[in-house]
This record gives C-alpha cells, structure tokens and sequence, in this order.
C-alpha cells in the first residue's frame, strides 16, 4: 500500500486539530459530561471511523482496496475491544487518585494524546522491525499467545485495586506532588515552592498504563495488517473515542464478566495467525532449512474479520445473558429470605 506523504501529513493534521480541539473545550469548561453528549460525540467518532474504511477501499479502487479495507476494519475492531479492556484500569486509576468527577474528562484527554503519542513511536519500531526482520512474527506470535494464556488463567481473578509500576512510583518520588487537587492544573505553587498536582500524576499513570497494553495491542494489529498507515489510523479511531467510551459503558464494563476471557481467545487466535504467517514466509536456517514451510496456511484476512467479530459478538452476549441471569438468581433468593 503505497501512501503519499501529503496524506500522511494530513491525517495525522487532521486528527491533532480534531484533539486539540477537544482539548481546547473540555479545558475551558470542566464538567461532568452528559449522556447525550457523550452518546453523540461516540457516535461521531465511530461513523468517521467507519467511513474512513470505506476511504481506503474507494481511493484504492482495485481488489487490493477491499483487502485494505478489511484490514482496516479488523485492525480497528481489535484495538477498540482492547481498549475497552483498559477502561477497567482507568477507572481504578481514578478511584485511586480521587479524581474529581468535572476533571475526568481533563485527565483522560490529557492522558489518551501521552499515549498516541507513544504507540505512533511503537508503531514506527514495529514498522521498522518487521520490514528488516521477518522473523520478529514469531515474537509477536509467541508472545500473543503467551498473553492470551495468562489473561485466561487470570479471568475472574482481576483486583479491585490499582497497583503502580516502577515508572510510576519513580515519578511519585521525582515529583513531590500535593494532595489536594488546583482544578486542571499540572503543578501548583504552595509556600513559593512549586509543586505537582495529583492531576500530573494522573495524566502519566493513564498515558504510561495505555502503553503496557499497547504491548499486547501493537503486535496484534501488526497481525492483521502489515501497513503502518492502517495500523496508525486503527489506533487513532480506537484511542480519539476512548473518552466518552469510559463514561458511556462504565457501569455496563462490570457486566461484561466474559471479557478478559474473549479478548484471550483473539489474542490467541491473532498469535496463531502470525505464527502461521511466519512459517509461510520462514527464513530461519534451524527451521525447515531456512525455507518457507508451504504446508502452513497463511490465514485469509476476511477470515480473519469474521472471526474477531464472531469472538467479540459471542463474549458480549454470553456476558449479558450470564450477568442477567445472576440478577434474576439474586432476585428470587432475597424474594425468598
């Protein structure tokens, strides 16, 4: 796939002004946003992701576009599943630090630009990595599935609490912070000393937190599309509506008691495909005599697609009946006592 660099440079434009912008309101009037509001701007988010993929098919033409356009589509379906797994642990990071509801909205803005920022770097390595070294697909795979096996052992297992990495206790000690919030502001003066607010250290747990799941996420997408451009603008589209995302669904992500256990089902999946993938394409001397291993099936992309929507359709659903199920259970034993 062959992208000019105009276009590069402006959709990348497009999406910082489109950031900024929303920087710029949501920092001129801290609120507690509204559901409409959230439910609208959501919206406005996915249908530009959806037509964005038609794009890529219509500005491609040939049958090349529709195999773009899948890999777009399941790249982007991927990574906002994954992303609504991160919900879970923004919402302790919030708890933890007792974010003021009116400055959630600031705090996850601030936190989501640290972490585009962060996975474009990501992105660019694995770009880098992939067209130099083949075999860096049996890393991917491998630790996919090495992923995939741990969520499942974990699923049901999760903590109520957020725990803090090195980093973030490094940056705790670095920067004496106050305990009391000074609205949305990043460091504040106390005795004529200046001094970190809460809110800087919020901003780097969630930007820093977003990055460790970019470790899962990164070389997923990197299975299903070998295009950084595509891998690029999946994360933007995922990440630009993880916002309102975190206050539609906050309390439908408790119901969802299946997820960790369906995202380790296409993360395995994912891992298996780019195993696969790098069997067919093998370079490596110990392997095969360093010649491709024509028995093992490159996995079809559309196969692909029907699959990661038919891994989240079933989680969702089953999470629903199971959570629905258990209300009812809880209804007729307090009816009964």
């Amino acid at each position: 796939m062959e992208v000019a660099p105009w276009v590069w440079y402006l959709t990348i434009g497009l999406m910082a002004a489109v950031l900024l912008f929303d920087i710029f309101v949501v920092a001129r009037r801290p609120h507690v946003p509204t559901t409409k509001e959230v439910s609208l701007a959501l919206a406005v988010y996915v249908g530009a992701a959806l037509v964005f993929g038609v794009g890529v098919w219509w500005f491609t033409h040939d049958q090349a576009g529709a195999k773009f356009m899948t890999e777009y589509y399941a790249g982007w379906l991927t990574e906002y599943s994954l992303s609504v797994d991160n919900l879970f642990i923004f919402l302790l990071i919030m708890a933890r630090f007792a974010v003021p509801e009116k400055l959630q909205q600031t705090a996850l803005l601030v936190g989501i630009v640290i972490a585009i920022i962060l996975r474009g770097i990501f992105i660019a390595v694995g770009a880098a990595a992939i067209n130099q070294f083949s075999w860096v697909f049996y890393i991917f795979g491998a630790f996919l599935i090495y992923t995939a096996v741990k969520l499942a052992r974990e699923n049901g297992d999760d903590d109520e609490e957020y725990e803090e990495n090195g980093f973030m206790r490094w940056v705790e000690r670095r920067f004496p912070a106050t305990k009391e919030y000074d609205g949305p502001k990043l460091f504040t003066k106390v005795d004529g000393k200046k001094l970190a607010t809460p809110m800087f250290i919020v901003i780097v747990a969630l930007g820093t937190t977003d990055l460790l799941f970019a470790l899962d996420s990164i070389p997923a997408i990197y299975g299903l599309t070998k295009e950084p451009y595509l891998v690029l603008t999946a994360n933007l589209f995922a990440l630009m509506g993880l916002r309102q995302l975190y206050f539609l669904i906050g309390g439908l992500l408790k119901k969802l008691v299946y997820l960790t256990i369906g995202l380790a089902v296409l993360l395995a999946f994912i891992g298996v495909k780019l195993v696969l993938h790098a069997l067919h394409e093998n370079e490596l001397p110990f392997i095969n005599g360093g010649k491709h291993v024509e028995a093992a099936p490159d996995i079809p992309i559309s196969v692909s697609l029907g699959a990661i929507v038919v891994i989240l359709g079933v989680t969702t659903v089953a999470s629903l009946w199971k959570t629905r199920r258990d209300e009812r259970q809880s209804e007729v034993e307090r009816s009964a006592s």
